[in-house]
């Protein structure tokens, strides 16, 4: 079977823009550091007979990718926080296909990524987005979709819906997206109906429309920090070290790698101040709310200067909820996803590629990367690790 709607990658930019962010961290600070990520079907999905062969094609075709002087450009003008040492690097920097693992049995699908994390990180989010629009070409289950304008319709209403209702949204459906096509025709009304809409996670939309290009750190970035430093030092330590390459730039800080709770903790006065606000992505939304609201208000900080944005799971109505009851209180951004780009009249796939193990260099043993959510179903990595992490921390 060959496979030819699906064109691969148009550009090396088109990931999210927490990967190069973090890539340029790592960079710096964690040059001899390795990882290894995992393909993990959370929906238990069948893939279709060829899939491995035809996503393996296009990993190859990723090799070709580099960066474009016009890009870079526009990076520089857009992302004064990517250092020119760094842009000089991506320039020079080239996927490459050894460092993956591919490989189907049945309808199952394994897939890792290994190499030193500066190098290894750039290779999930693209993944993801191939992995998404060619099991809905090969499986057949993208005939069922919407037409294009009724995809673009959906998109449009939410755009104004939020508008009407001044709510601040961002795109962050790379991942999961129908299609890239879809993903680039999303944008592009989102960005028509006006201003309330403040950029896109996609740094080469970004790039074709002249958003600005949102995201600061994922868990990932915890993961290693726990890895590197043991679970109790994690959160201090990533945010230490976020600080050290950004200096309170890209200050919006990830709560729930190892638990809300525990990361309100480590979240005292000096750092409340320095980070913009914090991202919430897993748990009960409006119970996350209230503990942030009061934990500013316990540090006197006034949570209305403070943002909260939220990404998980999100849909319209949700997101009308959440911002009433943000109103007057703190300031609410939305990173909405798969309801943005994947809202197409199919099911979107329940994946995610995550970081699995780690090492701070080559002469070191690996050791396990496990996140402990505020949802129990979004516990990930070794079982053994995961209890360790749970009564280190004292979690349910």
């Amino acid at each position: 079977m060959s496979i030819m709607r699906v064109e691969g990658l148009r550009s090396i930019l088109d990931t999210d823009l927490y990967k190069l962010t973090m890539q340029q961290a790592v960079a710096r600070l964690y040059p001899r550091a390795q990882a290894r990520y995992a393909f993990i079907n959370r929906g238990g999905t069948p893939f279709p007979p060829g899939f491995a062969r035809e996503l393996g094609t296009l990993i190859r075709e990723m090799g070709k990718l580099r960066l474009r002087p016009e890009e870079r450009v526009w990076l520089e003008r857009r992302c004064p926080y990517l250092t020119p040492a760094y842009l000089d690097f991506l320039e020079g920097y080239r996927f490459d296909p050894d460092e993956i693992h591919l490989e189907q049995a049945g309808g199952e699908l394994t897939l890792f990524a290994e190499g030193y994390w500066y190098r290894a990180i750039l290779w999930e989010v693209p993944l993801m987005a191939l992995i998404s629009e060619l099991y809905f070409e090969m499986s057949g289950e993208g005939k069922g979709a919407w037409p294009e304008e009724e995809r673009r319709r959906a998109a449009r209403e939410k755009a104004l819906l939020f508008r009407e209702n001044g709510v601040r949204f961002v795109d962050f459906g790379t991942r999961r997206r129908f299609s890239y096509q879809n993903h680039r025709a999303v944008v592009e009304e989102l960005k028509a109906a006006g201003d309330r809409f403040l950029g896109t996670s996609c740094v080469h939309l970004a790039h074709l429309n002249d958003l600005t290009p949102i995201g600061t750190q994922a868990h990932e970035w915890f993961q290693f920090h726990a890895a590197a430093n043991g679970f109790l030092s994690a959160n201090r330590a990533a945010l230490e070290a976020w600080i050290e390459v950004y200096q309170g730039e890209l200050g919006i800080a990830l709560t729930d790698t190892y638990g809300t709770d525990n990361f309100l903790r480590t979240f005292d006065g000096r750092l409340a101040r320095i980070f913009d606000g914090v991202r919430q992505d897993s748990g009960d939304p409006f119970a996350v709310l209230e503990k942030v609201v009061e934990h500013y208000r316990s540090l006197r900080i006034d949570p209305s200067a403070k943002t909260l944005v939220f990404s998980d799971s999100l849909d319209p109505q949700l997101v009308l909820k959440l911002h009433a009851a943000c109103a007057g209180r703190i300031r609410d951004i939305y990173g909405i996803g798969t309801n943005l780009t994947n809202d197409a009249g199919v099911k979107p796939l329940n994946m995610v590629i995550k970081l699995v193990a780690c090492r701070t260099s080559p002469q070191q043993p690996w050791v396990p990367a496990v996140k402990l959510s505020d949802d129990i179903g979004k516990h990930t990595g070794d079982r053994a690790m995961i209890e360790l992490c749970r009564r280190t921390l004292g979690a349910a």
